[in-house]
């Protein structure tokens, strides 16, 4: 396995904001945000400390009027992870990134119906190494009128420590509905060539899916063949923008949807505190920005 030592092309920033700035009485609020999805002309986001859902304009404008945090009374209080739609269906789905369940650990889906009234959950049934290394993506495709969840694992091959750290096994997890639960119908492999040494997103439009990595602050962009869960070339790797002087700002990327072809929507985590993080990326943590992909050349 070789990996590239090109620079990747880096993103181009279109327009960001604080989440607790653009909700209204949320000023004080601490917003860890962990995933986004796009939709209904703006963006819902969840939190991996709080339970409610919010939805944004896509404009980002605190003033908007739509701009809502929907509190959620029933199902898990925190650990949400990522969100996907099912637009026939009628159905949200809320990633719980890993439960205890007999003697291991899987993640749980949440489930919510357009208006996001919760209707309960259900297994994502893949055993987990642990309770903090689980499934940290999620994205809903829908092919010949079956339905599926594809679940990112955190780690390089599904696994924790050094092994999942070690570049080159990048690893979805295809489930499909049986009996209440979701089941596992396939995996997908990441190019061996990406050199992500973590995971924190996925999305899928169409055939288009991307990924990213909160380690190396940055997303790959590819395609699945439209017959099989296999990922069609190599695809194509873009940094997140850094300083001036080439050091990351986008230190804690999570959630990602596409808005267009060439266009998605990231939020980002808390910085992480006591040391564990430069103090320059709290200028982009809790925070939700608009991104262009740049075209070939």
């Amino acid at each position: 396995m070789v990996m590239s030592t090109v620079r990747p092309r880096p993103l181009v920033l279109e327009r960001e904001a604080k989440l607790a700035s653009l909700f209204p009485g949320a000023e004080e609020r601490r917003l860890e945000a962990s995933g986004v999805l796009a939709a209904d002309g703006g963006f819902y986001v969840i939190f991996d400390n709080a339970p409610d859902i919010g939805w944004v304009e896509a404009g980002l404008s605190p003033g908007a009027a739509g701009n809502r945090l929907l509190g959620q009374r029933r199902g898990r209080r925190s650990g949400s992870e990522d969100i996907a739609h099912d637009p026939a269906g009628g159905r949200f789905y809320v990633l719980i990134e890993a439960q205890a369940r007999g003697r291991g650990f899987m993640a749980e889906v949440q489930e919510y119906d357009q208006g996001l009234g919760y209707l309960g959950r259900a297994w994502l049934d893949f055993p987990l190494e642990g309770a903090n290394k689980g499934l940290e993506g999620l994205t809903f495709l829908r092919r010949q009128d079956q339905a599926f969840l594809l679940g990112l694992c955190e780690g390089n091959r599904c696994k924790d420590g050094e092994e999942g750290r070690r570049p080159g096994g990048g690893r979805v997890q295809v489930f499909e509905r049986r009996a209440g639960d979701w089941e596992r119908a396939a995996t997908i492999r990441l190019p061996a060539s990406l050199p992500f040494t973590d995971f924190s997103s996925l999305a899928m439009a169409g055939e288009r899916l991307a990924v990213v990595s909160q380690e190396s602050s940055a997303l790959w962009a590819g395609r699945l063949h439209s017959s099989s869960w296999e990922v069609d070339g190599q695809g194509a790797v873009f940094q997140f923008p850094t300083d001036p002087r080439g050091r990351t700002l986008y230190c804690n990327v999570e959630g990602v949807s596409w808005m267009s072809a060439d266009r998605v929507v990231v939020v980002s985590d808390r910085a992480k505190r006591g040391g564990r993080q430069d103090e320059r990326c709290r200028a982009k943590d809790q925070s939700i920005h608009v991104f262009t992909i740049p075209g070939p050349g």
